[in-house]
């Protein structure tokens, strides 16, 4: 059985699951880090954000590093598969308002395709 037809058969626990960097890299180092640019603040504040607007099906989850260290903070939602770049708690909640309740991409906040092909 492949992936797909399992996945067909599956019913997912959330719509739409956020990844948001919390990686910690050491002060001072060259690519900083999301978490030295607030990024566990701002998770927080997402998730808080969406428990207390009763949004449902949805998880916001820390992640590990997503290798963008230089353009932190980073998130990720899938299934749509769309990054953001999300400085502050008004990026959040449009990023809440916009992409998650409305399903439209924020388009300002979006990385270029460019800056998200990870080197493997």
């Amino acid at each position: 059985m492949t992936v797909e037809q399992r996945s067909a058969d599956l019913t997912p626990f959330f719509e739409q699951h956020v990844f948001f960097c919390t990686n910690a890299r050491p002060v001072g180092h060259a690519r900083g880090s999301c978490a030295r640019k607030n990024s566990v603040a701002l998770r927080d504040y997402m998730k808080n954000q969406v428990k207390s607007k009763n949004i449902k099906n949805v998880r916001i989850n820390a992640s590990g590093c997503l290798d963008r260290c230089e353009l932190g903070p980073i998130l990720v939602i899938y299934p749509a598969g769309i990054w953001y770049q999300c400085k502050n708690n008004t990026d959040v909640d449009r990023i809440i308002s916009q992409h998650l309740v409305a399903g439209q991409v924020v388009n300002d906040l979006v990385l270029a395709a460019d800056q998200v092909t990870a080197d493997v």
